[in-house]
């Protein structure tokens, strides 16, 4: 059993804004699976049991903001009785170029609040990752305001294609694991990650 967490910011002022990427993901999932219904707790929304073949999984999305999200990752891993193994956490990261995705077994939080919440909640960061890239073309000087500015419409355009390719990385992932999908998931531009779901 597996769990995907999109991680992303509560409320209407946030929904299109680039650090939800790993939100849009999980709608994405949830409308090609005709997910389960939802179950809601004060810290999240759970979606599942899914399947993809024969492999069963939840996912979640953290309802506190971005820098508390460790909290419902670890209610629903120790809920769900997973180790770390079992984790994907999807979301935006503003180290890689707009619409460029990267798989990844594990590592640091690379100074996004998201991610340490969740490392210092489940205590290491040895769990897979898929970062969503929303880089621009030029130096950011106010990270905290870029990521929370809405999507450029050139960007919100292309968000859908770019969900669409994440989605099929998390399927991947759930069926080969992290270090067999990350060659296919990694590709370079023009070469989508593919497989038999």
């Amino acid at each position: 059993m597996n769990l995907v967490v999109g991680l992303g910011n509560p409320g209407a002022r946030y929904a299109w804004t680039r650090h939800n990427a790993g939100w849009h993901v999980i709608d994405r999932l949830c409308e090609r699976l005709a997910a389960p219904e939802k179950k809601r707790s004060p810290d999240g929304i759970v979606w599942g049991p899914c399947f993809a073949s024969e492999k069963r999984f939840f996912l979640l999305k953290p309802m506190t903001f971005m820098n508390l999200s460790g909290i419902a990752v670890k209610s629903v891993t120790s809920m769900l009785g997973l180790d770390l193994a079992d984790i994907l956490v999807v979301y935006d990261d503003v180290a890689l170029p707009f619409g460029k995705i990267r798989l990844r077994p594990g590592g640091s939080a690379g100074g996004h609040k998201g991610m340490l919440s969740v490392i210092g909640h489940l205590g290491s960061g040895e769990f897979a990752r898929l970062r969503i890239g929303i880089g621009g073309e030029y130096p950011v000087e106010d990270l905290s305001d870029y990521v929370t500015e809405p999507f450029s419409p050139r960007e919100r355009e292309a968000l859908q294609g770019v969900c669409e390719r994440a989605v099929d990385a998390v399927l991947l992932w759930l069926l080969r694991g992290t270090e067999d999908s990350m060659r296919d998931t990694n590709a370079p531009p023009g070469k989508e990650p593919g497989g038999d779901y």
